[in-house]
């Protein structure tokens, strides 16, 4: 078993802090307050908005008001400020909201070649034949930390895996698939790292940001592999800082990030992204109320 057989070392205490899923409210409370604003500018001038202000009438297009609602429940500035998740003016302008759209989508492009599909695979003996088959066991999404061949993810994605491949995209566009080994794990920790002989295949690892300067409110970016889709992306904030998980081996996990960025099953893995496109986290798990999740 080539793929348990190097898997030597376990990984030491680090800086790594993963994510997680499932708060909306500061979704809602932006969305609310761009009611508001809404109410104040484009009403009828006779009559009250709900909260008791007098509106005033303003031109604007059509285009632009559902742009400015559109940005209010979930947009993002250019370069992306730490606020990029609050409310926009109404009065934004066409070409501003179009430039922030420019931002998100070459952030995307940029990114995407750093981050992984990961497949796994056990082993089974064919009814038929006898013979020991591949079998696949799951999917899951990790990230290239270096020109090396290193690429992180999380331990529960390969966890009872006799063997995984690595999907790259390559520089024309198309994705390469490279036979894994795993070189080390900490389950307390969820976190695990693979080895990838890229046979001359350019590797493009992430630029790494800090976690310590994060706020509530920054923009978070979130891109993986979710239900086996290939590199999607989805923007939110940071919803809280601090929280605390359980570890694939019981133990807890703190200091945690909790994000309103969507994140759904296949996505463990992926790279969570600050507004300049610098990794600040691993997306790890989703919460509802009936408990946590793995993805």
């Amino acid at each position: 078993d080539r793929f348990r057989a190097s898997s030597g070392g376990h990984l030491g205490r680090g800086r790594m802090h993963i994510v997680t899923s499932g708060c909306f409210g500061l979704l809602v409370l932006a969305t609310r307050s761009a009611a508001l604003d809404i109410c104040r500018t484009i009403s009828p001038s006779q009559s009250r908005c709900s909260h008791g202000a007098r509106p005033t009438v303003s031109a604007i297009s059509r285009r632009q008001f559902a742009l400015s609602v559109a940005a209010a429940a979930g947009g993002v500035a250019s370069p992306l400020p730490a606020s990029a998740g609050g409310i926009f003016d109404l009065r934004t302008s066409l070409s501003a909201l179009q430039k922030q759209e420019q931002t998100v989508e070459d952030l995307f492009s940029r990114s995407t070649p750093s981050v992984v599909y990961i497949s796994t695979f056990i082993e089974k003996t064919d009814r038929l034949t006898m013979n020991a088959v591949e079998v696949p066991a799951g999917t899951g999404s990790g990230f290239i930390w270096d020109d090396q061949g290193h690429i992180v993810t999380n331990f529960h994605v390969i966890r009872g895996a006799n063997q995984a491949k690595v999907g790259v995209i390559g520089p024309n566009g198309d994705t390469k698939l490279f036979a894994a080994t795993l070189v080390g794990y900490n389950p307390d920790k969820d976190v695990a790292v693979l080895k990838i002989n890229s046979n001359g295949t350019k590797l493009l690892p992430l630029a790494r940001g800090s976690s310590a300067d994060l706020r509530v409110g920054s923009t978070a970016l979130a891109i993986g592999n979710p239900f086996g889709l290939d590199h999607s992306l989805t923007v939110g904030v940071v919803s809280g800082l601090g929280r605390e998980v359980t570890s694939p081996s019981g133990r807890p996990i703190s200091n945690v990030i909790q994000t309103d960025a969507a994140i759904n099953p296949g996505n463990s893995g992926g790279a969570l992204l600050d507004s300049n496109g610098r990794l600040i986290g691993m997306n790890t798990a989703i919460y509802s109320p009936s408990g946590r999740r793995q993805l």
